[in-house]
């Protein structure tokens, strides 16, 4: 069974690790079509999702907090008794939860706190109950770029769940939240026996992969004011408020471009009655119009999520 296990998971590993590497090829070029782009990265999900699919089901700042496990998923606690709300971890089997559950740490994740650094080794996976984290690109010169963003429909820390020990990407915290943390080694240890997680997980990582690349062609080929409109939505989907606490500054480093680009972005769409923004926050006033200024990576990305039936559906 462990060593079936094993097979599976270096299989999965192979087939994302050569998925992560393509993409960061297609990072580089200076130009590609979106529709050239969206072709190549569905191609070879599709193929990673088949090969799921077919196979046999055999398949520190932060501040930790010191039951039996409920028969309806979404009365889930940790062994303190702290509640669980990441999509993930509610929508695993009752089996496989119980596995996994001594091992939740529940943490408090203030703003701006580096979970890991790029390029370091991973030593815990989180999974979000409320929050939001970025996913970056830092360069040599201290410049950085957002990759990718996860809420409590995901978690961060991904390339462990395929047998990796480092990522390329920063993970910090740019929404206050909490949820939990897992060591990598328990985490790599439950999944040897729980197939449903081991699945689920992997699913994550190439979806999350999906979104990394169509934020790299987004930041590549579309204009402030578009990308902002898509930015905002996707966190939108993933903290549930009206209310967004982001400053300019942030969103400039986020969006990969300066603070006055963004600035002028805002106040077109702040003109249009799309948004309020005061200082500190931008409320979302219009989310319909908002969409229609959006370019198509929102719907794009907005699919890939799809897979995993993890963003509360809105208008």
């Amino acid at each position: 069974m462990v060593c079936r296990a094993s097979y599976i998971l270096f299989v999965r590993t192979s087939e994302i690790g050569a998925s992560l590497s393509c993409w960061l090829r297609l990072v580089r070029l200076e130009a590609v079509s979106i529709a050239q782009y969206q072709g190549r990265v569905q191609h070879t999900v599709a193929k990673v999702f088949e090969r799921w699919v077919t196979m046999p089901d055999q398949t520190s700042r932060l501040a930790p907090h010191n039951g039996p496990v409920h028969s309806h998923p979404n009365e889930r606690t940790n062994t303190a008794g702290k509640q669980v709300s990441n999509k993930i971890l509610l929508s695993i089997s009752d089996s496989d939860y119980s596995s996994l559950r001594p091992h939740l740490e529940y943490v408090n994740l203030p703003n701006h706190i580096v979970l890991h650094e790029a390029g370091g080794k991973l030593e815990f996976a989180y999974f979000l109950n409320r929050g939001l984290i970025s996913l970056v690109v830092v360069m040599k010169d201290g410049k950085t770029a957002e990759a990718g963003i996860v809420g409590n429909e995901g978690f961060t820390g991904t390339l462990a769940a395929v047998g990796l020990s480092r990522s390329p990407l920063q993970a910090v915290v740019q929404i206050t939240g909490d949820g939990f943390r897992v060591g990598v080694g328990a985490l790599q240890n439950t999944l040897e026996s729980a197939p449903h997680l081991q699945l689920m997980l992997s699913r994550y990582v190439a979806i999350r992969g999906c979104q990394v690349a169509q934020t790299a062609a987004c930041n590549r080929l579309h204009d402030i004011e578009q990308r902002l409109a898509r930015w905002l939505l996707m966190t939108q989907d993933r903290v549930d408020s009206e209310s967004l606490p982001i400053t300019h500054d942030f969103l400039a480093t986020m969006l990969g471009t300066d603070r006055p680009s963004v600035s002028l972005a805002a106040g077109i769409l702040q003109r249009k009655k799309l948004i309020e923004y005061t200082r500190g926050a931008v409320k979302i006033v219009n989310r319909k119009k908002l969409k229609d200024s959006a370019c198509e990576c929102y719907g794009v990305i907005r699919q890939y999520d799809g897979e995993l039936g993890s963003t509360r559906k809105r208008c």
